[in-house]
């Protein structure tokens, strides 16, 4: 549970967490669900920030003119998060998150059948990501990432995992298993308050949210489970927000040339999907995806007008979207570009990119933008047929969201 209270607490010289009775009353009603009230224990998930930092406001409080106000703390319970399958987005995610100073959230817990010593290992060594500058070490049922501790249990029935008794919030789904309402909701019966899926939701009754897009819709109250989308939506569905509000779209198909994932095989081997059954790392694999459909998800107007495919190649990571739709109005290239650059300064900075550099998909690794915009590539045919191609990580960058998904809900905790 997150919240501030509105107590005015002054740490020096005492080891008290209120000033009077009236902050005094309110520390123990904000607590109460708590099991402890620990000033400085960062081992139940608090921690301490200067009243510069937080917005203080209470005149109800005698605050005492000669208490400087750098001195004055309020204290923050953040989210507790346990990860769900500590695979590809399970192993980005804590990357992510533990590169967060100010975050909201504390990992305490994931669940994984590989155990402690190999969950460790893993989250140190990274073929794609390279080591990970963090001090990692494994314990005999936990692991630490610079001293912060992170239980580690093994259960593949999210019925029979320890939320209740850890206190889990937020639950991060991240085997890519339970993906509709009946399997994420296992975790809420296990004691868990919400859980957030790192894969395409199923199910009416899972929201979908794609951050710079549509992440305002997000109600606390109603939202129990909700999805990250896929990357490839979380690519398309910024820079098609932009085309949509300033030409429209019409229609549109999109290909995403997609770096191999888990899912496929090494070597030929049965897999639901003939052709993923072929090796990944000898062919470019055509296969199905639902990104583009997804969109209407998160832009509803759009529904129905937009398709896609995927080919899988012989890459380990970041991956590229063909995005080519008509427009309900005359354009050109030049004007195209600029609303991209437009929005990437503005409304979606930090989510879209605009690059005008000539680049390969390796330059693109660990970057933490939804979408980039590859501006040489852009096309307008006749004038109203418009091509777009941009790049994305699609491992690192849709990690990024998933946080960032997680940090708004955090902000709605109370």
């Amino acid at each position: 549970m997150a919240f501030l209270s509105t107590s005015c607490v002054n740490l020096v010289g005492s080891h008290r967490c209120y000033k009077d009775k009236t902050s005094q009353a309110i520390c123990q009603r904000s607590f109460l669900k708590r099991r402890s009230f620990l000033c400085g224990s960062d081992s139940t998930g608090y921690s301490l920030f200067t009243s510069s930092f937080v917005s203080y406001h209470n005149r109800d409080l005698d605050l005492s003119s000669k208490t400087n106000a750098n001195q004055r703390w309020v204290m923050q319970a953040k989210v507790r998060v346990a990860i769900n399958g500590f695979g590809r987005i399970g192993r980005n995610f804590l990357r992510c998150w533990a590169t967060r100073p100010s975050s909201h959230l504390d990992v305490v817990a994931i669940n994984d059948t590989t155990g402690a010593k190999t969950a460790a290992h893993l989250l140190k060594y990274d073929s794609i990501l390279g080591t990970f500058e963090k001090d990692v070490r494994a314990g005999e049922d936990c692991i630490t990432v610079d001293g912060k501790e992170i239980k580690v249990v093994s259960n593949r029935d999210p019925l029979q995992l320890p939320w209740k008794d850890l206190n889990i919030d937020l639950v991060v789904e991240a085997t890519g298993v339970f993906v509709d309402s009946k399997g994420a909701g296992k975790h809420l019966q296990a004691g868990a308050k919400k859980v957030l899926i790192t894969a395409p939701g199923k199910g009416e009754d899972v929201g979908t949210f794609v951050i710079g897009v549509n992440e305002h819709s997000y109600d606390h109250q109603v939202h129990h489970i909700v999805s990250n989308a896929s990357c490839t939506t979380n690519c398309l569905a910024p820079f098609i927000k932009v085309l949509h509000e300033e030409f429209g779209i019409v229609k549109g198909t999109m290909t995403t040339t997609h770096s191999y994932t888990g899912d496929q095989r090494l070597l030929d081997a049965a897999h639901r999907d003939l052709r993923r059954a072929r090796s990944a790392a000898l062919n470019i694999v055509p296969t199905t995806t639902g990104a583009a459909q997804a969109v209407a998800l998160v832009i509803p107007e759009l529904k129905g007008k937009l398709n896609g495919l995927a080919l899988r190649v012989p890459t380990p990571n970041v991956s590229v979207v063909d995005m080519v739709c008509q427009v309900g109005r005359k354009t050109f290239k030049e004007e195209v570009n600029g609303a991209f650059l437009k929005a990437s300064q503005g409304s979606l900075r930090g989510i879209l990119r605009y690059s005008d550099e000539q680049l390969v998909s390796c330059d693109y690794r660990k970057t933490n933008e939804s979408s980039i915009i590859d501006a040489s590539l852009t096309m307008v045919l006749g004038d109203d047929l418009v091509k777009v191609v941009a790049w994305y990580d699609n491992e690192w960058g849709y990690s990024q969201r998933v946080v960032d998904l997680g940090e708004l809900m955090a902000s709605k905790w109370k």
